[in-house]
């Protein structure tokens, strides 16, 4: 990336922590296609993909003070938008598991059967 986009980048990264909608809504535009591709280099759909890019925003915009103005915005990011596929891989592998688990139960014994007479 070149610098002065990086600049400006961080740039609109400080105005949205200071609440400016704008710089916000730029911020998503120039860095969401980015991070799609970055998805759709590890996920199997486009819909999985862009659920990720959505619960990365979300957690942008939770996390947004904890950004510190004048350091590099992207690696910041990015390491949002992998811990957000990863938590939403474990979160897939637990749902799996218990999903499996349930399919393992023994059948239930047929009424009368086994009763004393």
């Amino acid at each position: 990336m070149q610098p002065h986009l990086a600049e400006d980048l961080e740039s609109l990264m400080a105005a949205y922590q200071q609440g400016d909608r704008a710089a916000a809504e730029a911020l998503i535009e120039r860095v969401s296609p980015q991070l799609h591709r970055f998805f759709l280099a590890q996920v199997v759909s486009r819909r999985y993909a862009d659920d990720l890019l959505q619960e990365t925003w979300l957690r942008i915009h939770e996390a947004r003070r904890t950004y510190r103005p004048g350091e590099p915005v992207l690696p910041w990011i990015y390491a949002i938008a992998r811990h957000t596929r990863v938590d939403s891989y474990r979160k897939a592998r637990r749902t799996e598991s218990r999903e499996q688990q349930v399919d393992v139960l023994p059948e239930p014994a047929s009424p009368g059967a086994g009763a004393p007479r």
